[in-house]
């Protein structure tokens, strides 16, 4: 069975899964729509832009060809990004635009993609002892940029930190903090963070890779 994909617009999550006992908790009250066609994307996916609608679920058995569907209805941006843990077990976040975010950036021509994580997270945040370890999840998330609606699909690394370089925000990324946040502190800025970067630590969770408490 095919796994489901969340994509989020300005927080509101779309669910996309093979069949109705997929869905999972939290989408209770999210309409439903069987192999939705062109039109019917158009609308939720705008209702999903604009706050009208908080959750809506898509089925189709085969998630993939859904996601590549609704996909066409957006210039897609593929990034990577890390989970950086340093050797006294403390996660990094970074303070960007008023939210707690990870580092992560686009994909450039020919790279692989944990090379441009560990570039990303070097270039914004100063880091370069950086130890490459599993892959964790691929987010979706929607963003604006210019006159085109991007869905950026990110896939997460995580990595270990074995140096004592300090961190350097990337002001030009509009970056103004990196911190160090031990583990029993982290829920406290994800409060403050988004839903596809709470999925991230959710699949470090998953993974063994981290326990918040």
């Amino acid at each position: 069975m095919q796994s489901n994909v969340t994509i989020y617009l300005n927080e509101h999550p779309l669910l996309l899964c093979a069949s109705t006992a997929n869905i999972p908790a939290g989408f209770e009250e999210a309409a439903v729509f069987e192999d939705p066609q062109t039109e019917t994307i158009d609308k939720i996916l705008l209702e999903l832009e604009d706050g009208d609608r908080k959750a809506a679920v898509f089925i189709r058995e085969d998630v993939k060809q859904l996601l590549k569907k609704v996909s066409l209805h957006f210039t897609v941006m593929v990034a990577a990004g890390g989970l950086v843990i340093n050797q006294e077990n403390e996660v990094l976040m970074m303070f960007r635009r008023g939210k707690w975010d990870l580092p992560k950036g686009k994909q450039d021509p020919g790279e692989e993609l944990a090379t441009t994580a560990v570039r990303e997270v070097a270039e914004e945040t100063g880091l370069h002892s950086i130890t490459l370890g599993a892959k964790l999840t691929e987010t979706y998330h929607y963003y604006p940029m210019k006159n085109k609606k991007v869905l950026k699909h990110t896939h997460w690394y995580l990595m270990e930190f074995t140096g004592t370089e300090l961190t350097v925000p990337q002001i030009e990324e509009d970056i103004l903090d990196v911190q160090w946040i031990k583990l029993e502190h982290v829920g406290k800025y994800l409060q403050f963070s988004y839903e596809n970067i709470r999925d991230v630590f959710k699949a470090a969770e998953t993974a063994g890779s981290i326990n918040i408490k």
